[in-house]
């Protein structure tokens, strides 16, 4: 199959991909909430399971919407599959952050699992993707920098505002089947 091939039919078994960011952002909005109700540690340990909720959420939600988000057939969707593991890679600095500098958390995890938009703007070829990521990560660093009191509560929000904007893109963006 040629790339365009594989990118057509990744775009009809994936149906727009939304599944992932709407859990996404269900969750970073749930942690968000959650933040204000308890201490800085709670809300953190609240971040670190809540995060690990993304993925299983979004498979009710892609079961639904009928979107094959673990597709093996399709060379694309396995890419992101490998996006997935990379993103999950980072565990190994989420935690010694969480255990000796808890204060980098919510930026360490808040840019991190936002990685992957990269690789997926690629494949569908439209910068959605690209504006994810990189609007993604200069807020959180900003929000990060002006409120250090309430950082968890101010990167949750950020987070959910830019999947909105990206839910939003994908809903409404053109593509060519």
């Amino acid at each position: 199959m040629s790339l365009d091939t594989l990118r057509t039919t990744f775009e009809q078994e994936t149906n727009r991909s939304i599944s992932m960011p709407l859990s996404g952002a269900f969750v970073w909005l749930i942690v968000a909430i959650l933040s204000t109700q308890f201490s800085e540690k709670t809300g953190l340990l609240i971040l670190l399971f809540g995060s690990g909720t993304i993925f299983p959420i979004a498979l009710l939600i892609a079961k639904y919407r009928h979107e094959a988000i673990t597709s093996s057939k399709n060379p694309l969707a396995k890419l992101m599959g490998m996006c997935a593991l990379m993103v999950n890679l980072l565990w190994a600095v989420h935690i010694p952050l969480f255990i000796y500098a808890p204060e980098f958390i919510t930026l360490s995890i808040g840019i991190g699992l936002g990685l992957h938009w990269v690789v997926y703007s690629w494949i569908i070829q439209h910068p959605l993707g690209l504006i994810h990521s990189i609007l993604r990560t200069l807020l959180i660093v900003i929000v990060w920098y002006l409120f250090p009191e309430d950082r968890l509560f101010a990167v949750g929000i950020t987070i959910v505002l830019v999947y909105m904007l990206s839910i939003y893109q994908m809903l409404t963006r053109k593509i060519e089947l």
